[in-house]
């Protein structure tokens, strides 16, 4: 079903990896710099723990009578299908879009580490240059999990799941665009964000996922 565009303003009120609400929420966006902030910079909204759970009850005595116990869950796969959200954007601005996106997202409270930017395109400038010094210090940045992490969208087989992947179609391939984004919808837990040409995304989401 074809996605229809939306401003630059990512829905995203709910803290941590939990579903996002269906209506989006309109806030301002700040021009964001480049590249993962440090894990030291405080960050508006930051995530607390969240509610205590409560104690189950204690068990009854056994009376004779016994409740049946509940199905299992045999469906494999509990996880429901992340929400996607379409950012309109040309090919040579993808990147300051997924990065605008970045920036609402970590205002709105989310967590550095929930956030993996893939690129179609050139890479981002922050991983060319944690490449620069070699993939195992590049990837052990990824692992660490303590920070918004950038890659290629063709390296995204080797990525985890984090609850929101953002992807920036800034290149002009489709069949690179037609492979990335069934990957980036398995990494995303929660929500998935498209910055693109709508029309050419739309194609490919017709024929990809």
């Amino acid at each position: 079903m074809p996605l229809i565009p939306e401003e630059p303003q990512i829905h995203e009120s709910a803290q941590g990896p939990r579903a996002m609400p269906a209506a989006g929420r309109p806030a301002p966006t700040p021009r964001p710099v480049p590249g993962p902030r440090t894990a030291a910079s405080p960050r508006p909204g930051r995530p607390g723990p969240g509610p205590a759970r409560p104690t189950p009850p204690a068990p009854r005595p056994h009376t004779g009578t016994q409740q049946p116990p509940r199905p299992a869950n045999r469906s494999g796969d509990s996880r429901s299908q992340p929400q996607i959200q379409l950012i309109p954007a040309p090919v040579d601005g993808a990147l300051d879009a997924a990065e605008e996106a970045v920036d609402l997202l970590l205002e709105s409270g989310r967590a550095p580490g929930d956030i993996l930017v893939l690129t179609t395109g050139d890479p981002h400038p922050w991983a060319a240059h944690e490449l620069s010094f070699g993939e195992a210090a590049y990837w052990a940045q990824h692992d660490a999990r303590d920070d918004v992490f950038f890659a290629a969208a063709t390296a995204a087989d080797r990525a985890s799941t984090r609850p929101v992947v953002v992807v920036a179609v800034n290149g002009d391939d489709d069949a690179a665009t037609a492979r990335a984004l069934p990957t980036a919808m398995k990494r995303a837990g929660a929500l998935l964000v498209v910055c693109g040409d709508p029309q050419r995304i739309n194609a490919v989401l017709g024929t990809a996922l």
